[in-house]
């Protein structure tokens, strides 16, 4: 039997390119044809490839890599325009992180700030200043709407944070069908766009929630009891360790940021860790395990280095260290080819890694 695999994939802006190059590599290797993709989830930058991937199986694609690359290179700075003013707010974060000149906080619902934006894109492709145009152009949200909620796999999980209610949320293709505005909401980074309003409720970027939505992959009410998953295959964008300590004012918000973006992940995975233990120790009965069709405990990467390993444990899909060690916390702005490029590419060779060891680990 082939394993039920679900694949989550940690948001983090253009740094999520990275995911799509991972992506491209799994789907250029079969993994649908080795083992049964159950589920998918992801948060901000990690939805939108979780989301086109989901949408090109559902589809039936022929190349289900292809549709998410294409998005990433149309999302590139392209014209001369588009580089000068990628360039110009890249080096205007850096300059005012590392103290140089002074930082301005200003609402992205500001009629001034909407603005200067307007003037500062004249001439610009509309599909570089218009987020819900560019992803239009690549997904038939009609289509999308048509197929209602999907109880057949994959079944696809987007993170979010509603801010008037505190809670965590999760738009699920298994109770709902999926929307435009749930990708917008996943992505809705609050010092650079207004709230995300959908159906009286106001929503944040995914990052302050769960980043990546882990744990609805063995709840069979998220998705149903015969696609809870028997592997966990996680694509991070944030590293995990550090080689020093950091003290420069840029150095400390990159690290906090790294810090911030991981915790819902590992949280999330020690409560699996947790249930694997007692799963070893027959805390549950074996008439529910037979039903969910669970016969050992679930396959996860091992959080932290020190960590004893188990036989349970699978490889993290990570970036390589020195392209983690290159990237600053605007680079998870940064739209230009050369930044989008490196990251793609780097996820190909990483997602390659992945599968070898995975696959040699599995005989």
């Amino acid at each position: 039997m082939k394993p039920k695999v679900a694949i989550a994939c940690q948001g983090g802006g253009s740094q999520t390119a990275f995911t799509a190059g991972v992506l491209k590599s799994l789907f250029e290797n079969s993994i649908q044809d080795r083992v049964n993709i159950v589920s998918l989830s992801g948060t901000s930058g990690g939805a939108l490839c979780a989301f086109f991937v989901w949408y090109a199986l559902k589809r039936g694609d022929d190349c289900l890599w292809k549709r998410l690359i294409d998005f990433w290179q149309d999302n590139t700075a392209q014209t001369p325009q588009e580089r000068f003013f990628n360039d110009s707010v890249i080096k205007t974060l850096e300059k005012a992180s590392q103290g140089l000149i002074p930082q301005y906080n200003l609402s992205p619902s500001s009629p001034l700030v909407k603005t200067l934006f307007s003037l500062a894109t004249r001439g610009m492709r509309s599909r570089f200043t218009d987020f819900t145009e560019l992803l239009a152009t690549h997904i038939d949200f009609s289509e999308i709407e048509a197929w209602g909620a999907q109880s057949e796999p994959p079944v696809l999980i987007i993170g979010a944070c509603n801010i008037l209610t505190g809670r965590l949320h999760k738009f699920n293709s298994y109770r709902e069908p999926m929307r435009i505005e749930h990708l917008l909401a996943s992505a809705c980074v609050p010092s650079i766009f207004p709230a995300v309003t959908l159906e009286a409720m106001a929503y944040w970027d995914g990052l302050f929630s769960d980043n990546p939505p882990i744990e609805d992959f063995i709840k069979r009410d998220s998705v149903g009891i015969k696609n809870i998953a028997q592997e966990i295959w996680v694509i991070k964008i944030n590293p995990t360790t550090c080689d020093r300590t950091p003290e420069a004012p840029s150095e400390i918000a990159d690290r906090r940021n790294e810090l911030e973006g991981n915790v819902s992940l590992f949280q999330n995975l020690r409560q699996i860790e947790n249930i694997n233990m007692m799963f070893s120790r027959g805390a549950f009965r074996k008439e529910f395990l037979a039903e969910v069709d669970i016969k050992e405990p679930f396959k996860i990467p091992k959080l932290f280095p020190e960590d004893p390993d188990q036989p349970y444990h699978i490889p993290m899909i990570d970036m390589s260290e020195d392209l983690a060690k290159s990237l600053t916390y605007e680079s998870k702005l940064d739209r230009s080819a050369e930044n989008i490029n490196r990251l793609i590419l780097d996820g190909e060779k990483q997602g390659q890694k992945f599968i070898d060891a995975r696959f040699r680990q599995m005989g």
